[in-house]
């Protein structure tokens, strides 16, 4: 049975964007099913409400089983195909690379309010709050220990592509847009993002968009 991915604006979703890409990075079929977001439309609200209860996307359906959330969904799919690695093999490198994403799931509110995803804007810096910057710091700095420690096991944070790289892959595109500027780690594992044929595919799928919400357009 294929599975089912209901997902949001390209050019706007972070959160569709983490599940989207560690499937399609990681050779795993479905099918998507895209709802614009912040319509004036209650019909779009209903079609989200009709996958999940939670009223948000993205939400994953496997048959009668519905996931949502992002990193719900990774963790599933980690287990449905454990032959496609998505956490680290290695107990210690998984437990890292869980905990990182849970810190990006769950931290970061200033980098995300002051540089919200928009693939369509012009690149271009703007002033950062205090807290921001320490966002911006952190990130750096797990990218950076990742690279470090497991580098010479290929190009990604572990290594090979995990959950982790589809967690931290909208930063990747705030750093582009926003102008960030970061040390040469973090610049490399970017261009290592940024050529991933399903990260490429989602930013050529996002700019081709036409759709508009205002309200992410005052960044």
């Amino acid at each position: 049975m294929t599975l089912t991915l209901v997902i949001g604006n390209k050019n706007y979703s972070s959160w569709s964007m983490r599940p989207w890409l560690a499937m399609r990075a990681s050779d795993i079929a479905f099918e998507e099913v895209f709802i614009p977001l912040y319509t004036d439309n209650p019909a779009d609200k209903q079609r989200i409400l009709s996958y999940s209860r939670s009223g948000k996307v993205p939400s994953l359906v496997d048959g009668d089983i519905t996931v949502w959330d992002s990193l719900s969904i990774i963790e599933y799919l980690a287990e449905r195909f454990p032959e496609k690695k998505l956490w680290p093999e290695d107990r210690a490198m998984r437990a890292h690379a869980r905990s990182i994403s849970a810190e990006m799931h769950s931290g970061f509110m200033p980098l995300r309010n002051e540089c919200g995803m928009n693939l369509h804007r012009p690149v271009g810096a703007v002033a950062l709050s205090s807290d921001a910057l320490a966002n911006i710091a952190r990130i750096e700095e797990i990218w950076s220990e990742c690279r470090r420690r497991f580098g010479s096991r290929g190009p990604f944070l572990f290594g090979a592509f995990s959950g982790a790289d589809a967690m931290y892959a909208p930063v990747v595109h705030r750093f582009r847009t926003y102008a960030i500027e970061v040390g040469a780690e973090a610049k490399a594992y970017m261009q290592t993002m940024m050529a991933l044929p399903a990260f490429r595919e989602w930013t050529e799928a996002a700019l081709a968009e036409t759709l508009v919400i205002e309200k992410f357009e005052n960044v």
